[in-house]
């Protein structure tokens, strides 16, 4: 059984990711259960174990952390879904390429629940959404936007950090580094691309669409899919009564 925590208000991050750790090792040492966090952050940048300096192009402006999961320099803030999973990959399977496909798929069947269609482009991590309201590209092809960006970090077979998702940021943010390093692309959100979506609407979202879409490899993404019954597309709140914000230890 997974425990869904949704936290108020802006997470302090320094203090986040120690709790997030902390749960982690709980897990890994058999003395918690898997859990999925759902909180903000002020804003700052994190930077992964492959970020690059020159990808910093305004380093005075926010909050920087150097963080031990894939990928490069990110941007949190508030309008920002982040979703924390501290996930047993062993018991799920054991294969990490495999377990890091169903988040991927986890994300898409999520915002497929809004009519957006997430892709996933080889050689660009996270999740994107074409942009034909948009001017082509110099080749002619269809301009696309980043929605959601993805890095965790597997420790004693459970996973940490996780998935960013887009609903209201400030776009602007993002100027101040090169997300994920990739200078081509855009970013977007759920708000930007013209819909009235809340916070409450994707953590309802994420947790309808979450034990189909992590499902095992051989369900096809749109046997994953939450059909369109489904409890965060009828407007209901699935949600338990939610454990406190976690404490640092």
């Amino acid at each position: 059984m997974v425990e869904w925590c949704r936290l108020p208000g802006l997470s302090p991050y320094a203090e986040t990711l120690a709790a997030m750790e902390a749960r982690a090792e709980a897990i890994a040492r058999g003395e918690a259960g898997e859990a999925v966090w759902l909180l903000e952050h002020p804003p700052l940048y994190t930077a992964g174990t492959s970020a690059r300096a020159e990808d910093l192009v305004e380093p005075g402006r926010f909050p920087v952390f150097a963080v031990g999961r894939g990928g490069q320099y990110t941007y949190h803030g508030p309008g920002q879904r982040i979703v924390y999973v501290m996930l047993d990959v062993k018991k799920r399977g054991g294969d990490v390429r495999c377990f890091v496909r169903h988040l991927e798929n986890w994300v898409i069947a999520a915002l497929a629940e809004f009519n957006v269609t997430g892709e996933i482009r080889p050689g660009r991590v996270g999740v994107w959404v074409a942009r034909p309201d948009k001017p082509c590209r110099p080749d002619g092809s269809t301009a696309e936007d980043k929605i959601a960006a993805l890095g965790i970090k597997i420790r004693r077979w459970v996973s940490f950090h996780g998935i960013a998702i887009n609903v209201e940021p400030d776009l602007t943010h993002f100027s101040g580094i090169v997300p994920c390093g990739i200078r081509e692309y855009g970013v977007t959100s759920l708000v930007d691309l013209g819909l009235p979506v809340t916070m409450e609407d994707l953590d309802s979202a994420l947790q309808a669409t979450f034990a189909d879409a992590m499902a095992s490899p051989s369900a096809s993404l749109a046997d994953r899919i939450h059909p369109p019954g489904s409890s965060a597309a009828q407007g209901k709140d699935p949600w338990p009564t939610l454990p406190p914000r976690p404490a640092a230890p």
